[in-house]
């Protein structure tokens, strides 16, 4: 695509960040000009790691996670571009997201369960859930989950832009503004954010052609906070071998995919009080159209799904020490396909609920004993229902070294999507008709130790699972495609992060080891997901202040994969990322950035066949007010 329109793109996604600062100021003049107003640090979009944003793009929600400790991010080519998000060994299919009280998912395949055309400038920072967490508030996600908060919108904003490698341009502008005078109590905010990027890739057919704008209305007060939000997405990328890889003697060839993402949504959580009890509640409505083309066989299949979900949930005391956890919802969704068209059925409605019972018990020391139980149902109107019990018991102390000790049990289910259900079983990603509801039991504990300048925590698990979705193909049949089967796996686990904070540097280590037992894999089937996990993963992300305005920032992440017979290139790898950073002293908030990503240059393939994104940089600066 032609250099200027690249740029013209980026430019308008600025322009419509510009005209929203315009108005903002507009709006915050009619206030009092002597006010001033704290803006939180938006360009820090998670603490868990050290780069905030990638290399060859701009920031999506899953580039935060890439360097996590407890998410293993699979990418194809990048991960904005597409990305399997897996936890704690499990697979892109049952893993979910959620935002405030909606987890929001896709229907036709967890490829696209990233796909949330939102602004990490809207967002809290990520927080992953796993074992009785995940099980009593996730949905539809066996392995774990992501979940995300609303941030509170202030006065102030942030633009950037940049360039790099293989003709790369990004701009992005995000503004807010919060009214001087309060609405019936409320306090009235607003912002809005565009973003463009364009690039011709790491290796050859890999460019890039991304946009997204967002806007979102606010209502809040000193309990209660409402958000109005709408966000569009249009992805348009190629990657060599980007799902269809067959086996390791097919030449590479070209796939593209094309994709655009709506989200309209609204969230209110209200605190009831000084005990953590709150209620939160939502809807929101997102629709996702894709086209995936190999020109080499002319091969085009275009999908669109819209799912529809409406969501509560809250902790109420009830007497005493006692309290009730409650989450409940209903998703209804639907697929119209070219190609998924071999199933019973392409709209389904699902319905969750989870009610438990949470009793402390208070001890000496400034220590506690909350003990939790109850259970969650699950059910659809193509489907039965299934019931699954959650328990745990936490040892807690706000003072000292150690404060938290575990142990949970907590079972969960999954219904699968569109594409493993409805696909010509004979095609290329064949689908199959008898997958059943799958099941999954997790086991673990954990604690938590800490002071103010340093923590960290630790876990052990145990998850069994039956009827788990797994792609299974025959490396040594050029001709053969892999196929949805259904298997029963466990998987053993543990887990450390740690983090230490001080003035001069930050370091953040992390590591994960995951151990797996099959009985369907063999000289003439592989594992595509499921298997393709890393036995031993070490993350270290460290962010050095040098002085004179410079800053440091670096993430690694060292694996040890677990032997695949589709595997190519090893199955050790060393994945690093850098970025220099330069606070302009004579323009308060301006910063000018050099980022490196891949720094080794590796050819390590995140998921098997597919080739690696190489070596890449780029320069940009950016301005916060």
């Amino acid at each position: 695509m032609c250099i200027l329109i690249r740029l013209s793109r980026v430019f308008l996604a600025v322009g419509l960040g510009s005209l929203g600062l315009v108005l903002a100021g507009e709006i915050q003049g009619l206030g009092n000009a002597t006010d001033t107003v704290q803006l939180e640090p938006l360009t820090v979009f998670s603490d868990r790691v050290a780069l905030q944003e990638p290399t060859g793009t701009f920031a999506a929600l899953v580039s935060a996670l890439r360097f996590e400790p407890r998410v293993d991010v699979q990418s194809r080519g990048f991960a904005e571009g597409q990305a399997d998000v897996s936890i704690r060994g499990g697979t892109f299919e049952n893993t979910g997201f959620t935002i405030g009280a909606l987890p929001i998912y896709d229907p036709q395949t967890g490829h696209y369960s990233a796909e949330l055309p939102v602004s990490p400038f809207m967002l809290s920072a990520p927080e992953v859930r796993v074992g009785a967490e995940q099980a009593a508030v996730g949905f539809n996600a066996t392995a774990g989950g992501v979940a995300y908060g609303w941030r509170p919108i202030r006065t102030g904003g942030a633009v950037s832009g940049g360039f790099g490698a293989d003709e790369l341009l990004r701009g992005e502008l995000y503004t807010g503004f919060l009214a001087a005078k309060k609405v019936a109590g409320f306090s009235v905010g607003g912002d809005v954010s565009g973003a463009a990027s364009a690039g011709d890739g790491t290796v050859t057919g890999a460019d890039h052609d991304f946009g997204r704008v967002n806007a979102r209305v606010q209502l809040a007060n000193t309990v209660s906070q409402t958000d109005f939000f709408a966000g569009y997405q249009a992805k348009n990328f190629a990657w060599p071998n980007l799902y269809a890889a067959r086996n390791q003697a097919t030449p590479r060839r070209d796939e593209r995919e094309r994709l655009q993402t709506k989200l309209f949504l609204v969230n209110n959580r209200t605190e009831l009080g000084g005990d953590g009890d709150y209620v939160q509640a939502g809807a929101y409505y997102r629709g996702n159209r894709d086209h995936y083309a190999i020109p080499v066989f002319g091969y085009n299949a275009h999908h669109e799904t819209t799912v529809r979900g409406a969501g509560v949930e809250g902790r109420n005391l009830l007497f005493g020490a006692t309290a009730l956890l409650y989450n409940a919802g209903v998703v209804a969704d639907e697929l119209e396909s070219s190609t998924l068209t071999f199933g019973p059925f392409a709209n389904r409605t699902q319905a969750y609920g989870t009610l438990q019972g949470e009793h402390t018990v208070d001890l000496a020391q400034h220590s506690e004993l909350i003990f939790t139980g109850g259970a969650r149902l699950e059910g659809s109107d193509r489907d039965g229902s299934e019931a699954s019990p959650l328990a745990s018991i936490a040892w807690r102390r706000t003072e000292g070294l150690l404060r938290r000790i575990y142990v949970s049990y907590a079972e969960s289910t999954q219904l699968p999507t569109y594409q493993a259900l409805n696909a010509a079983p004979g095609g290329l990603f064949g689908g199959n008709l008898a997958l059943a509801r799958a099941k999954a039991a997790n086991q673990e504990i954990g604690l938590e130790i800490g002071d103010s300048v340093w923590s960290a925590q630790a876990a052990v698990f145990y998850r069994s699972e039956d009827n788990l979705l797994d792609y299974v193909y025959n490396p040594a049949n050029p001709l053969s495609a892999r196929k949805a089967t259904s298997v029963d796996l466990n998987t053993w686990g543990a887990e450390l992060f740690g983090r230490r904070t001080g003035a001069f540097f930050d370091l953040l280590v992390g590591y994960t080891y995951l151990s797996k037992d099959d009985n369907y894999t063999g000289d003439k089937v592989a594992s595509f997901y499921a298997l393709n996990y890393a036995e031993h993963r070490l993350t270290a992300g460290v962010v050095a202040r040098l002085g004179a305005g410079f800053e440091l920032r670096m993430d690694n992440e060292y694996r040890h994969q677990a032997d695949n017979s589709l595997r190519r290139y090893g199955r050790d790898n060393i994945d690093s990322a850098l970025g220099l950073f330069y606070r302009v002293s004579s323009v308060k908030g301006l910063t000018l950035s050099a980022q490196v990503d891949n720094l080794w240059d590796t050819a390590y393939e995140e998921v098997p066949l597919v080739p690696a994104a190489r070596h890449s940089w780029s320069m940009g600066a950016g301005y916060v007010w």
